[in-house]
C-alpha cells in the first residue's frame, strides 16, 4: 500500500494494529507481529506486571520489535478506574496515547458509552491522545469528538467473538457522517475476510488480537490479515461496482450472431 494511516500527527504505513495478549509463547507473539507488518501494538498495563520478571521479559520483546505501543485500559469498568489506569500507563510506557475502554456489560463487554465520554474528556484535558473503544452509535461518536478525541474505534462485534461486522449499516453510517475522522474497527474481527470488508467500507484500519493469537497458526494468519487489510483498502480506492437485483450481461450483445429457429 502506498497510503498510510495518520493518527494524532503520527504517520503509519500499516493500517493493521495488533494486540499482544493470549499468544501461546513470546516467540509466536514476536513472529506474528513481524508477519503482520503492524507498527502499533496494544498493551495492557496489567501485562507489564509492575517490574516482575515476566513483565520485564515481555517489555524487552516489545522494545526489540521497534513498534509503537498503544497502552489500553482493558478490564476497567468505571471512569475513575480507567483514568487512573491511563495515568499509570503513561508513566510506565512513556506515551500520551491511550486506548480507552470502559466496559459496561459483562456478557458482551459492550462499552459504557456514558462513562467512556466522561473519561475521554478528563484524559484529553490532561494531555492524553485518546483512542476510544466504542459502539457504532453516531451520537456517542459526536460526543467523543467534542470531548477531544481525534480517532474513533467502533466495535465490529463483541470482543473475542470473531463474528465480524455485526452492524454493517451502522458502520457505514458512521463512515459517511465523519469522512475526515480516522476510524479503526476494534473488536469482533474473526477472519481476514472480515478485515477486508471493514476496509472496503472505507475504514482507516482494524485492530485485531484474539483472531490472531488464538488461531491454529498465529504467524501465518497475521500475514493473511495484513494482505486482507491491503486488499480491502485497494478495493475501496478502486470504486467497486454497486450490487444489483437483476442480472446484467458481462458480454455485450451488440453484433451477436442470432439464429432464427422459428422455422426449424
Amino acid at each position: 500500500m502506498q497510503d498510510g494511516l495518520s493518527v494524532y500527527g503520527t504517520q503509519l504505513s500499516s493500517r493493521l494494529l495488533v494486540g499482544t495478549a493470549q499468544y501461546p509463547s513470546p516467540a509466536i507473539l514476536s513472529g506474528a507481529i513481524k508477519a503482520s507488518g503492524a507498527e502499533v501494538v496494544t498493551v495492557s498495563l496489567r501485562r507489564e506486571a509492575g517490574g516482575s520478571r515476566a513483565g520485564e521479559s515481555f517489555w524487552t520483546l516489545i522494545r526489540e520489535l521497534g513498534v509503537k505501543v498503544l497502552p489500553n485500559t482493558a478490564g476497567c469498568r468505571t471512569v475513575k478506574e480507567a483514568v487512573t489506569t491511563a495515568q499509570m500507563a503513561r508513566e510506565v510506557f512513556a506515551t500520551s496515547w491511550i486506548k480507552l475502554e470502559v466496559i459496561g456489560e459483562d456478557d458482551t463487554l459492550q462499552p459504557d458509552v456514558f462513562g467512556l465520554v466522561e473519561a475521554a474528556g478528563i484524559l484529553a484535558r490532561d494531555g492524553f491522545q485518546v483512542f476510544p473503544y466504542m459502539t457504532e452509535d453516531l451520537v456517542v461518536a459526536e460526543k467523543l469528538l467534542g470531548a477531544g478525541c481525534e480517532v474513533l474505534m467502533p466495535w465490529g462485534a463483541p470482543i473475542g467473538s470473531g463474528r465480524g461486522l455485526n452492524n454493517r449499516f451502522g458502520l457505514e453510517a458512521l463512515r459517511k457522517h465523519f469522512p475526515e475522522v480516522p476510524l479503526v474497527v476494534d473488536a469482533g474481527i474473526g477472519t481476514p475476510s472480515h478485515a477486508a470488508a471493514a476496509m472496503e467500507l472505507g475504514y482507516d484500519g482494524v485492530l485485531i488480537n484474539t483472531a490472531i493469537a488464538k488461531s491454529g497458526d498465529p504467524v501465518t494468519i497475521a500475514r493473511a490479515f495484513a494482505l486482507a487489510v491491503d486488499a480491502g483498502r485497494l478495493a475501496y480506492g478502486a470504486d467497486p461496482i454497486m450490487p444489483r437485483d437483476m442480472a446484467e450481461p458481462s458480454t455485450p450483445q451488440l453484433g451477436r450472431a442470432f439464429v432464427d429457429l422459428s422455422h426449424a
